[in-house]
C-alpha cells in the first residue's frame, strides 16, 4: 500500500508540489495514511477523515465531515450545491499551504475529536428527497424496483435522485432512469461498477464499453 501511495504522489500530473506539501502536513498528525478509491485517504480509528486530490484549477484537502468543523475565518468551501457533509480547503501554491498549516492542523484535530466523540452529520435533508415522477412511474412497472431503491443507502438514493432530476426534459429524466435500472436493482450506487470489469472497483471506469 505504501508504494501505491508514493507512486500516486510522484506521478500525478498537476499540483504535485502542493499535494506533497499537504501530505507532509497530514503525516505529522495522528491520521493514518490509507489507500481507498485508488487515491490516498486519511483516517482515524478506521473512519474516513480527509482526502487530498488535485483538480484542474487547484489542489484540494477535503474533510469528509467538514460541516462539523468550526470555521470562524470562512476557509472551508462547500464542494457543490448539494454537498451536505464534505468541505474543502483549496490551494494553488505551496506558500499558501504553509500559511494555512496551523489552520489545517486545527481542522484535523477537531475532526479527530468528532470521530472519538461519535459526532454524526445531520443528513435529515436526505429524508426530504423529492423523487422524480419518472422514477416513481417505473416503480409500478418494474418488479422489485421500489424495494431495491428504498434499500439503498441514503447517499446512493440521493445520487440517483440528483442525477435524474438534474435533467430539464421529462424524456431525458426517463432515459436516465432506464439507464440506471440495473444498478438500482443490484443495490449499487450511480458510479458503481456492475459488470466486474472495472480496474477501479467498486467504481465504474467504463471498461464495459471497451470490450465486445
Amino acid at each position: 500500500m505504501g508504494s501505491e501511495i508514493d507512486d500516486y504522489f510522484e506521478t500525478i500530473d498537476s499540483w504535485r508540489d502542493e499535494a506533497a506539501a499537504l501530505r507532509s502536513v497530514l503525516q505529522a498528525t495522528p491520521l493514518v495514511e490509507d489507500w481507498k478509491w485508488n487515491q490516498p485517504c486519511y483516517t482515524h480509528e478506521g473512519k474516513n477523515v480527509a482526502m487530498i486530490a488535485p483538480f484542474a484549477k487547484y489542489c484540494s484537502l477535503s474533510f469528509f465531515a467538514g460541516v462539523l468543523l468550526a470555521d470562524p475565518d470562512g476557509l472551508l468551501i462547500t464542494p457543490g450545491k448539494d454537498s451536505q457533509s464534505a468541505r474543502q480547503l483549496r490551494f494553488t501554491s505551496v506558500d499558501a499551504i504553509e500559511a494555512r498549516k496551523e489552520a489545517i492542523v486545527a481542522f484535523v484535530a477537531e475532526a479527530i475529536r468528532h470521530v472519538d466523540e461519535g459526532t454524526k452529520v445531520d443528513f435529515s435533508a436526505k429524508d426530504e428527497l423529492e423523487l422524480p415522477v419518472e422514477l416513481i412511474d417505473r416503480f409500478a412497472d418494474v418488479d422489485g424496483l421500489e424495494a431495491a431503491f428504498q434499500a439503498l443507502t441514503p447517499g446512493r438514493q440521493r445520487g440517483f435522485v440528483l442525477h435524474i432530476s438534474g435533467a430539464k426534459q421529462s424524456t431525458t429524466r426517463a432515459k436516465r432512469v432506464e439507464s440506471h435500472l440495473d444498478r438500482i436493482l443490484a443495490g449499487k450506487g450511480i458510479h458503481d461498477c456492475i459488470c466486474g470489469k472495472s480496474a477501479r472497483l467498486p467504481r465504474c471506469d467504463g471498461s464495459h464499453s471497451q470490450t465486445s
